[in-house]
C-alpha cells in the first residue's frame, strides 16, 4: 500500500518543489492542488477560499497553500491564509485525513529588533510585523484544534530553483539599481536560511514520521551576514553591488512614508521598499534548530550546495 499524500499549494514555490523531488517515490502516491493550472499528474485545481471538494482522500495532508507578500489587505490575508485553512481542516476532519502537516513562516515571531536563537517557545504576538504574519499565526491557532496528528512547521527565508518569493524581489531590485545597504548600528546582522530542497526532505519526513508531532522551526543551521551573503549572490550573477548606503533609522522612515502614500493612493500595488523588507537586511534573526536536529535529522543539502545549485539555476534562465 503507498502512502497517499496531498499537498496545497503545488502550483507555487515549495508544494511544487515537494512534488517533483518526491516524484520518484514508489512507496508514495502524491498529488497536488492548487489555484493556477499546472502539468503535475493527478494535480486538482481548487481555490480553497471555497469548501474544498474533492474526489480524492489522502492519508496525510501538506498544507503549503498561502499568500506569501509583505504587502495587502488584512481581509485579503484573512480570506487567503485563516478562511483557506479553516477549508482544509474541515475537509480533513470530514475525510478522516490522519494527519495534517501546516507550513506556517518564522515570521510570526519576528519584531523590528535583533532576536537570536528563536525557539519554538519564544513568545509570539500581540504584535506582528505584517498581515502575512499576522494570519500564519491565526491559521497556527485553527491548526492546533485538529482532531487528528498534526505539525506546524516555520522555515525561514526558503531559496533555491524555482523561488516566486523571496529572491525574486531581491534580485530585481539589483537589476533595477533600487538595491541599497542598511548601515545599522553595531556589527553586520546575520540571519538563516533553508535550502528548498532541504525543506522539501523534512517535509517528507514530518508528513510519514508519527514521531513528528508540535512545533517545529527549520532552518539549514548556518547563520550567514546577511548583507555580505547577498553581496556574494550579486557578484556570481554579475549584478552591480549596492552603491547606496543609508541609516537604518532614515530608512524605516522613508519605508513608512512610501507605505503610507501607497496604501492611499496604490493598494493593489506592492511598494518599491517597505519597513519589513528593511527589517530583512538590517536585523539579525537567527533560530535554534535542536529540536528539528533531533527529531527530523540534519539538512540533506548544505548551504554551499544549495547555494551553487541556486546560482547556476539563475545563470541557466538568465542565459
Amino acid at each position: 500500500m503507498r502512502t497517499k499524500i496531498l499537498i496545497t499549494g503545488a502550483s507555487g514555490f515549495v508544494g511544487g518543489s515537494f512534488c517533483l523531488r518526491h516524484a520518484d517515490r514508489e512507496d508514495l502516491e502524491i498529488r497536488g492542488l492548487g489555484r493556477r493550472a499546472s502539468g503535475l499528474p493527478g494535480y486538482f485545481r481548487a481555490d480553497l477560499t471555497r469548501p474544498l471538494e474533492i474526489d480524492w482522500t489522502p492519508d496525510v495532508l501538506i498544507h503549503a497553500a498561502a499568500r506569501s507578500s509583505p504587502w495587502g489587505s488584512l481581509a485579503g490575508f484573512r480570506r487567503q491564509n485563516v478562511l483557506a485553512t479553516r477549508h482544509v481542516l474541515d475537509f480533513c476532519e470530514r475525510r478522516g485525513v490522519g494527519k495534517l502537516v501546516y507550513i506556517s513562516s518564522s515570521s510570526v515571531f519576528y519584531r523590528d529588533e535583533d532576536q537570536l536563537d528563536i525557539t519554538e517557545e519564544t513568545r509570539i504576538g500581540p504584535g506582528y510585523v505584517n498581515h502575512y504574519a499576522r494570519t500564519k499565526h491565526e491559521a497556527e491557532e485553527l491548526v492546533r484544534g485538529f482532531s487528528g496528528e498534526w505539525c506546524i512547521l516555520r522555515p525561514r527565508a526558503v531559496f533555491g530553483p524555482r523561488d516566486t518569493v523571496l529572491f525574486p524581489r531581491i534580485l530585481r531590485a539589483a537589476e533595477e539599481g533600487r538595491m541599497i545597504a542598511i548601515d545599522r548600528p553595531g556589527p553586520p546582522a546575520i540571519g538563516d536560511l533553508i535550502y528548498i530542497d532541504t525543506l522539501s526532505d523534512y517535509l517528507l519526513r514530518a508528513a510519514l514520521d508519527p514521531a513528528v508531532e508540535g512545533d517545529f522551526n527549520l532552518t539549514n543551521g548556518e547563520p550567514i551576514a546577511i548583507q555580505a551573503f547577498l553581496g556574494e549572490i550579486f557578484s556570481r550573477l554579475g549584478l552591480a553591488l549596492p552603491s547606496r548606503s543609508v541609516p537604518l533609522a532614515k530608512a524605516m522612515r522613508v519605508a513608512g512614508i512610501v507605505e503610507t502614500i501607497y496604501r492611499i493612493f496604490l493598494p493593489w500595488k506592492e511598494p518599491a521598499i517597505t519597513r519589513y523588507g528593511v527589517g530583512v537586511l538590517a536585523y539579525s534573526k537567527t533560530f535554534d534548530v535542536s529540536k528539528a536536529l533531533r527529531v527530523l535529522g540534519p539538512p540533506s543539502v548544505t548551504l554551499a550546495e544549495g547555494v551553487e545549485r541556486f546560482v547556476e539555476w539563475q545563470k541557466a534562465r538568465r542565459k
